[in-house]
């Protein structure tokens, strides 16, 4: 049995963090030395309200007042 992930052992591109999706800027991951912030090479993903940011909101707010108006 390996300590390391089936990824690893494979020598595949990937990363253990998890992908922030924000809605007003770049994606960022949790882990600090990731380069990519893309979904192809991470398993877990959010959004970024779950973690308390609040530009989901804001983006949110932009759209409904674009439909009134």
């Amino acid at each position: 049995m390996s300590a390391e992930c089936r990824e690893c052992r494979a020598g595949l591109d990937h990363c253990h963090g998890t992908i922030i999706r924000h809605s007003l800027r770049r994606w960022e991951c949790t882990e600090p030395d990731c380069v990519s912030p893309e979904l192809l090479v991470h398993t877990f993903v959010i959004d970024c309200d779950a973690v308390g940011c609040e530009c989901a909101e804001a983006a949110y707010e932009s759209l409904t007042h674009r439909v009134g108006a």
